[in-house]
């Protein structure tokens, strides 16, 4: 009589830490592959569509999705923090008690405020970055009168679409550049911008003396010694990551993004790869952006996907060609780019940039909806164009670590 054979059915167990955009991404698009489990840990029941967060504190939306709605169906949610990964033990710890194992690991934990490093500006300034400090900083708008003083610190994008929110609302803003407005526009963008700004009433206070040197309750100083009335101070100054990859003992940058190589694998361990604003792909991060956080999301899980074939995986190319701004409800600006993330001369702006954002914001949604619906049907991250100018900065970063190393053995 012949023997029956026995099958033994595996599985591969991938946890995703982290469900904004780049963690969503990884996690739909791994369903893709039968036997896969996936598991995504997130600190809050819903998607955050962070791109939104300036438009919940001027009350035009409230910036939250449900899961359901952006993910694919095979993914399991767990609302809980980690506290610690152990690459030894392939496994993670849970604030709530216990702990997660897995095969793969996707590090996909986003972005927060950073440290303002200025006197007063921790107990007195608002920031903007997460869902809670959005919400913190509208109720304590409403707190306020109308007419009462709001100072916006910090000119790059959200600070700028903050500004121009409120003051759209009616509120009395002034814009604290640091600088100059909007540094990565291109300069017909940047004096398109001001024009907005001004028709809205938002004081703009820029060049080299407009930093911020102490926040207090109910002012802001600045370095060449003016002091701002504001009774409500927005800081959108500075982004930082969280600092688990560091707890864990992982090699991070500077910053404490995880180091990876251009696969996105960790330089630590194979079956940890990174994605979006915590990532630090060769020590060269991508901007932090939307725009970065789904294509590395879709590159993660591709890394982690050919590694269960026996493939090898593809290397990071990044091709940018925008950057988008609201400017209240009404205008907006679509700045054109190279694909090295340069802005060009070529801008949209007015009730058409609006509506050009508008798309972008939405098209995100759609992007996440449809890698859930049908995963790997994403293909942005596979778009010509970036690589190029990728090898040229790694060849620098490299030469230069080079002339350090030799510069440091000849001491």
């Amino acid at each position: 009589m012949a023997q029956a054979r026995s099958t033994v059915h595996t599985t591969t167990s991938v946890l995703v830490i982290g469900g904004g955009y780049a963690g969503v991404m990884a996690a739909n698009r791994l369903t893709r592959r039968p036997g896969v489990t996936v598991t995504l840990i997130n600190p809050r029941p819903d998607f955050v569509h962070r791109v939104r967060l300036h438009q919940l504190v001027g009350g035009s939306d409230d910036a939250v999705v449900a899961y359901e709605s952006v993910l694919a169906a095979g993914v399991r949610l767990v609302t809980d923090t980690v506290t610690r990964i152990d690459p030894a033990g392939r496994g993670v710890t849970l604030a709530a008690g216990g702990t997660l194992a897995y095969d793969y690991l996707v590090y996909a934990v986003g972005s927060g405020t950073a440290d303002p490093g200025v006197p007063g500006a921790a107990e007195f300034a608002r920031p903007i970055s997460t869902l809670e400090e959005a919400r913190r900083l509208r109720t304590a708008l409403d707190a306020e009168p109308a007419t009462a003083p709001v100072t916006v610190v910090g000119a790059g994008p959200t600070g700028i679409e903050t500004a121009a929110e409120l003051a759209e609302t009616g509120r009395t803003v002034t814009l604290v550049c640091g600088g100059v407005l909007g540094p990565y526009l291109h300069p017909r963008a940047r004096r398109s911008v001001a024009r907005r700004l001004g028709r809205l009433g938002v004081t703009v206070v820029d060049g080299a003396d407009a930093k911020v040197t102490a926040v207090t309750r109910d002012a802001v100083r600045l370095a060449d010694g003016r002091e701002l009335p504001s009774r409500v101070t927005v800081w959108t100054a500075g982004f930082a990551v969280p600092d688990l990859a560091v707890r864990s003992g992982l090699t991070t940058d500077a910053l404490g993004r995880l180091l990876t190589d251009e696969t996105l694998t960790s330089v630590d361990d194979p079956r940890i790869v990174a994605a979006g604003d915590s990532a630090a792909p060769s020590g060269l991060p991508l901007r932090m952006s939307c725009q970065s956080a789904l294509p590395q999301g879709a590159r993660a899980a591709d890394t982690v996907l050919s590694r269960l074939t026996g493939e090898r995986p593809a290397e990071l190319h990044q091709s940018y060609y925008a950057q988008c701004v609201s400017l209240g409800r009404d205008a907006g600006l679509f700045q054109l780019a190279d694909r090295a993330d340069v802005a060009i001369g070529f801008h949209v702006d007015g009730r058409l940039g609006a509506r050009f954002k508008e798309i972008a914001c939405t098209s995100i949604h759609q992007q996440l909806v449809g890698e859930a619906r049908k995963p790997g049907s994403y293909r942005l991250h596979h778009l010509p164009g970036g690589a190029a100018k990728r090898r040229s900065l790694l060849r620098a970063a490299g030469a230069g670590r080079a002339g350090r190393d030799q510069a440091s053995a000849a001491r």
